[in-house]
């Protein structure tokens, strides 16, 4: 069986295929695709393991980030995607914005 993220991270291979996206356009259409229960299950499951994330990946460059390294990057950027949907607004859209959209048309280098 083939894994996507760092041994050391296994416990959040259920969330990879999901969640562990390369671009804010392909993270921001998940986050509202899904429900808010799915978003508060995926915070739930990675928040606690942010901080060891952060600590594996900071022992590389960007340059030096391997395949699997990159997509646990990838899956905080989701994280971050998620935590005000489920902090502060408890919907996937920012509140009070009618149809109004932001869309990312460069993306920093990751």
């Amino acid at each position: 069986m083939s894994t996507l993220l760092p041994a050391d991270f296994a416990d959040l291979e259920p969330w990879a295929e999901t969640w562990s996206l390369a671009t804010e356009p392909e993270r921001y259409d998940r986050r509202m695709a899904s429900s808010m229960a799915e978003m508060q299950a995926f915070y739930d499951a990675i928040t606690p393991r942010a901080e060891a994330a952060l600590t594996y990946l900071d022992r590389y460059t960007l340059d030096d980030l391997p395949d699997d390294g990159r997509r646990l990057m990838w899956l905080l950027h989701s994280m971050i995607m998620v935590s005000f949907p489920v902090e502060v607004w408890s919907q996937p859209r920012v509140p009070d914005s009618g149809a109004a959209a932001l869309h990312c048309v460069l993306e920093p280098r990751s």
